[in-house]
């Protein structure tokens, strides 16, 4: 019995495989980098834009490590003017968090309420276990998890 024809079956359809998961791991990467993708200034916290002004009430504000990332529990970031949680060098604060995109998360503050915003993550962020669609109030003692990182809000 001859086995070349099988055997040439078999060599081409290892190759359709092996291209078709490269194109998956292709499309893969490009689809996860339009999501991290740093957004327009003027909607980060990176840049006051009209409207997300720095109110009374933030100035007291503050994000507190509670565990992961690479930061120290009990590290305390300042709200005043907002700011930007994820992997990227352009984040305010930088996280060493596998599941983190690189601009993952912002929080900012409005008319006097300061509010968490999910950046369009790969893997979401989770405001007091619950998965966070668009933004929310943050009110004091409120849970941020992102990954295996875990932030919680102090307002005094």
């Amino acid at each position: 019995m001859d086995y070349a024809p099988i055997s040439v079956a078999l060599k081409f359809g290892f190759l359709v495989v092996l291209y078709l998961f490269l194109l998956w791991i292709a499309r893969s990467a490009l689809k996860d980098l339009r999501r991290t993708a740093s957004p327009a200034p003027d909607a980060t916290g990176f840049h006051q834009a009209p409207g997300f002004a720095p109110s009374p009430g933030a100035a007291d504000a503050w994000l507190v490590a509670e565990r992961g990332g690479g930061l120290n529990a009990g590290e305390r970031f300042d709200l005043i003017g907002g700011l930007s949680i994820g992997r990227s060098s352009e984040a305010d604060v930088r996280i060493d968090d596998r599941y983190a995109s690189g601009v993952h998360a912002r929080i900012f503050s409005r008319d006097g309420h300061t509010y968490v915003e999910d950046m369009n993550s790969t893997n979401g962020t989770l405001l007091n276990d619950a998965t966070l669609s668009g933004e929310a109030e943050l009110i004091d003692g409120d849970v941020v998890r992102i990954g295996d990182t875990e932030f919680r809000y102090e307002a005094t």
